[in-house]
């Protein structure tokens, strides 16, 4: 495959140059006009394990990477990396499917693509005499699995950025207390958006060019890179196979997908699987107070000039949804300049608008819902209490959305993106209507919890309360440039 601009035609790329770039030159997002040829349908999946589907997806939207390296890669990252054979097994909860995506190593849905990615990037960078170093935000998820997967992975540093003080506790100490000898990370001042932005003005400024000039390419972890994103579509067809073979549904018989997301990317994953032949009806895009992807679906209208919120769902505290921009691409039919227009008048004016077909295209198989903590809280209880769930406050929000549905006669997978004892205080406090006494910290929230529920917190987030915190800087912005440069200086 060929990958381009989703705002020009010109410069297309091999997947191994996407990758390794992650972001386009021009700020746009790497896109291959071939997903709207190639062809993948669930039977051709039938009876496969999990590491075998993902050798047939890769093989298709990674075609320059050997089969070999592709299988060896796909070992590494799955053999011993989940804590259930399944990798993401789908368990039913009331009328819905979950789609547990927790059971790696950091206990989030980002394991999946960031055990992979890395053995992608070593690949792509073998026998080049390059480096890279990978410049990511994230908003609680990614840095901790990204910093896990790419911990002393030689020939590749990796700095991660965080906002201060709007991730959990447990989130925050997965990344401080990280080690590794090409690892930095940093909290900044402001919110996701804040630091999402500055790190695609990085890529755009002369830092890039500078580092590529000492032999270093700049180029991320988070969804914009393409390396990040199809790993993701892998567990859209897995789930449907473990439908089938649970006589769940019929083969060939459409479902629904109800996705917790605040950047677009998990649910793209998604659209990429539908485009080469998965069989959905609508993908359900949940969001949380910050529902700016809600009001987009509903009214065309997307405008990020709004207050931002702080949630118990942090990981969709966004209000710029870098990844909708891929999915604007195909749904304009690969119109470039349309495309560069739109992300202009957001980044200038905060606000673009879609109208016509290319609306109602959107809006045939993208329907919408969102949740408040109250209504995430009710949900958490209702999981619990009714079904016996124990769910995180991000999987409460999509299932509350997907439980408002009017029309059940489709089957609807809801995904579980993190473990509940990555939120335990907010989740004990669902349960229970009230904090505990005093000033407690994580580790007593997730003593609490275990205590309550009877069940235990997955023994990497339990062991965090006896590492140390290896990583204390806090910057500004502007200051995040020259804290990548002091990254690079240790890490090479």
């Amino acid at each position: 495959m060929i990958y381009h601009s989703t705002r020009s035609l010109e410069n297309g790329v091999n997947a191994r140059e996407a990758l390794l770039k992650g972001l386009c030159d021009d700020g746009g997002l790497y896109v291959s006009d071939e997903l709207l040829t190639c062809v993948l349908t669930p039977d051709m999946l039938k009876g496969l394990t999990y590491r075998e589907t993902a050798l047939r997806v890769f093989s298709v939207l990674l075609s320059d990477f050997t089969k070999t390296e592709l299988a060896e890669g796909i070992e590494r990252a799955y053999a011993d990396n989940f804590a259930s054979v399944a990798v993401t097994p789908v368990t039913r909860v009331g009328d819905e499917f979950l789609l547990e995506l927790h059971h790696g190593p950091t206990s989030a849905f980002k394991d999946v693509a960031l055990c992979m990615l890395p053995q992608l990037m070593s690949a792509a960078l073998k026998d080049t005499g390059r480096c890279v170093m990978i410049a990511t935000a994230t908003s609680g998820d990614t840095g901790k699995a990204a910093l896990s997967g790419f911990m002393n992975v030689p020939g590749i540093g990796i700095t991660v950025f965080y906002p201060h003080g709007k991730v959990s506790d447990i989130q925050y100490l997965q990344m401080a207390t990280q080690e590794g000898r090409n690892v930095a990370v940093a909290a900044v001042e402001g919110n996701f958006d804040d630091v999402q932005s500055t790190v695609k003005k990085i890529f755009a400024s002369d830092l890039r060019q500078e580092l590529a000039d000492e032999g270093v390419e700049l180029s991320s972890a988070n969804s914009i890179n393409i390396g990040r994103l199809v790993p993701q579509v892998v567990y859209y067809f897995d789930a449907y196979r473990q439908l089938v073979e649970a006589n769940e549904v019929e083969q060939g018989a459409k479902v629904d997908f109800c996705v917790p997301t605040g950047n677009f990317g998990d649910v793209l994953a998604g659209y990429y699987a539908y485009r080469m032949g998965l069989p959905v009806r609508h993908f359900i895009v949940a969001s949380n107070a910050n529902n700016v992807l809600t009001d987009f679906l509903t009214t065309g209208v997307y405008d990020r000039n709004r207050p931002f919120v702080k949630t118990i769902t942090p990981s969709m505290d966004i209000l710029i949804s870098s990844n909708l921009e891929r999915m604007l691409y195909y749904a304009s039919e690969g119109d470039t300049a349309l495309i560069a227009r739109l992300m202009e008048n957001l980044r200038n004016e905060g606000v673009f608008r879609v109208e016509g077909e290319m609306l109602e295209r959107i809006r045939s198989l993208f329907k919408c819902g969102w949740a408040d903590d109250a209504e995430t809280s009710a949900m958490i209880r209702e999981a619990w209490r009714k079904d016996g769930r124990l769910v995180d406050p991000h999987t409460a929000v999509a299932l509350k959305v997907a439980r408002e549905r009017a029309d059940r006669s489709v089957p609807c997978v809801v995904l579980s993106t993190a473990s509940p004892f990555k939120f335990c205080r907010d989740v004990y406090i669902a349960l229970t209507g009230r904090p505990l006494e005093g000033d407690p910290d994580g580790f007593a929230y997730m003593d609490a919890l275990s205590g309550l529920t009877s069940e235990n917190a997955p023994a990497p987030l339990a062991g965090l309360r006896s590492m140390p915190v290896l990583h204390k800087d806090v910057v500004r912005p502007e200051g995040m440039a020259d804290f990548i440069r002091a990254a690079v200086a240790r890490a090479f």
